[in-house]
């Protein structure tokens, strides 16, 4: 039986006071891309930020999602991915006028924006940095820089029907960072830029690890599974309508005979008639005033 190519591994590098993830997608990056016009180096920057999505769950312990976005006015116009805290990903790209050809730089006035979710605590947290350095990874390890002053090493890939990424940060301890070795951070900094891109998209993890880190007492956590998913739903497109109010909803049905809502994530298509959005105001007319107010 094939080896599962979509999970994300936790690990340390004992010796060295690093901690790190791996990330590689296939199935969930294949079904992802389906579901749009992703050509060249265009579905590679989105395989790219989507790795990198859900690299960065690694590092937080949560019941939410966590989403990357990098939004921009230049031709690349928006990247954005999304990893929940159980390894549900997703993610979509926009581009203005014909795909790029060759690969691309980022726009260096564009804005880079991390942003956690967290269910349980009904709390949103979010970073928000200029993009500096030119490519994805370089972007990522300064938004870590800047924003949780965390020293940080990622590589991202993408190619032949696969993504992936692997990080490195320096585990904080009390006094400041890092530990007894103190050329522990640049050793594995050097090391992390021996493997290629190859290595990072087709050898297993644990092969991987060793063969860059045999000498830092290398600790691999068990994998979490990745899998595409989107968290659209009818429900969700019908509480937008009600948000919308029914004069709108009226307006739209008169003027196109029903409403038509498509997830850019997945694909799918909620239809929506006129006796469909009688039965979602209906809902909320008649509805006890507490749960009117909800």
């Amino acid at each position: 039986m094939k080896a599962p190519n979509d999970l994300l591994h936790r690990f340390q590098l004992d010796r060295a006071g690093v901690r790190g993830a791996f990330v590689r997608l296939e199935q969930s990056w294949q079904d992802l891309r389906s579901n749009g016009d992703y050509p060249g180096p265009l579905g590679d920057l989105l395989g790219q930020t989507v790795a990198a999505g859900a690299l960065f769950t690694s590092t937080i312990k949560f019941d939410g999602r966590l989403s990357v976005q990098l939004q921009g006015n230049g031709p690349l116009r928006l990247l954005f991915a999304e990893c929940t805290h159980d390894g549900c990903v997703r993610g979509i790209a926009r581009w203005a006028g014909a795909p790029p050809a060759a690969a691309i730089g980022l726009d260096p006035e564009a804005r880079l924006a991390i942003t956690i979710e967290n269910r349980i605590t009904d709390t949103r947290y979010q970073g928000m940095v200029p993009v500096e350095g030119g490519d994805l990874a370089h972007a990522f390890e300064n938004y870590f820089e800047r924003s949780e002053q965390l020293p940080t090493r990622i590589v991202l890939a993408e190619g032949d029907g696969r993504c992936g990424g692997l990080m490195l940060q320096q585990v904080a301890r009390e006094g400041g960072l890092g530990n007894a070795d103190e050329d522990g951070w640049n050793r594995v900094g050097h090391l992390l830029a021996t493997m290629t891109r190859r290595e990072l998209l087709e050898l297993p993890p644990e092969v991987l690890l060793l063969r860059l880190f045999h000498e830092e007492d290398v600790l691999l956590q068990p994998a979490q599974p990745l899998v595409f998913a989107c968290t659209c739903s009818r429900e969700r497109v019908e509480a937008m309508l009600r948000s919308l109010g029914r004069d709108e909803a009226d307006a739209t049905l008169a003027e196109q005979g029903s409403i038509e809502v498509h997830c850019e994530f997945c694909n799918r298509r909620y239809v929506f008639d006129e006796n469909d959005v009688g039965d979602i105001f209906r809902a909320v007319e008649t509805a006890p005033p507490a749960a009117k107010r909800h």
